[in-house]
C-alpha cells in the first residue's frame, strides 16, 4: 500500500506592492483557494472611489459608472478562486471596469443609432433626413473599423478623453493611441465620402 502525502496548504503572506496596495498589509491567502473574501472586502473599501473615477472617465453618467463598478466587483467575487495573487486583484478589477465600460459604450452607440431613426412625420424635412442619414453612415463606418481604432475613436471623441487617458485605459502607449486615432479618422473620412 502506497500512501501519498497530501500537499500542505500554507497561507502566504503577501507584501504590499506600491500602487497595487490593497490596504491589506500582509493579507493571508491560500495559494489553492484564490483570493479571500476579506481581501475583496478591503479592496472594495480602499478602491471603490478610484474605480468609480476610472469608470467616470469612460462614461459620463453617474448611474452607469456605479453599475459598472458594482458589476466588476460581482464578477471578481465570482471568479475569486481563479485569482492566485491578492496584489493582482486591483489590476483585475481595473481591467474589468474598462471592459464593462466598453460594453456600455457599445450599447449606447447602438441605442443612439436606433433612437436616431426618424419618425415618419419628421422624415419629411430635408435637413432632419440628411442629419439622420449622416449619423447612420457614421455608425456603419465606425463598425467597419478595426477594433482598436474604433475603441480609440469612441473613447477619444465620444467619451472626450485625453490621449493619455485612452492610453492608460487600453494599455497602449500615447503614440499608439495617436496612430490608431489618425488611421481610424482617415478610414472614417474615406468611408463617409464613399456613397
Amino acid at each position: 500500500m502506497v500512501v501519498r502525502a497530501e500537499p500542505v496548504m500554507r497561507p502566504v503572506r503577501l507584501p504590499v506592492v506600491g500602487a497595487l496596495d490593497l490596504g491589506v498589509s500582509g493579507a493571508s491567502v491560500s495559494s489553492d483557494a484564490g483570493v479571500s473574501i476579506d481581501v475583496l472586502t478591503e479592496t472594495y473599501r480602499a478602491h471603490y472611489g478610484s474605480l468609480l473615477r476610472l469608470a467616470s472617465l469612460l462614461l459620463d453618467d453617474t448611474d452607469s459608472c456605479e453599475d459598472v463598478v458594482q458589476e466588476a466587483f460581482v464578477r471578481v467575487h465570482t471568479a475569486r478562486h481563479r485569482l492566485r495573487e491578492a496584489d493582482k486583484t486591483l489590476a483585475y478589477l481595473r481591467q474589468t471596469v474598462v471592459n464593462l465600460s466598453r460594453s456600455t459604450l457599445r450599447r449606447r452607440i447602438m441605442g443612439m443609432r436606433l433612437l436616431s431613426k426618424p419618425e415618419p412625420e419628421s422624415a419629411s424635412t430635408e435637413d432632419g433626413s440628411r442629419h439622420v442619414l449622416e449619423r447612420d453612415v457614421l455608425v456603419r463606418a465606425l463598425r467597419e473599423l478595426q477594433r482598436r481604432q474604433r475603441e480609440v475613436i469612441v473613447l477619444r471623441y465620444y467619451a472626450d478623453l485625453t490621449e493619455a487617458q485612452v492610453a492608460d485605459l487600453l494599455g497602449l502607449s500615447v503614440g499608439s493611441v495617436k496612430a490608431y486615432a489618425s488611421r481610424g479618422l482617415e478610414a472614417l473620412r474615406a468611408r463617409m465620402e464613399t456613397p
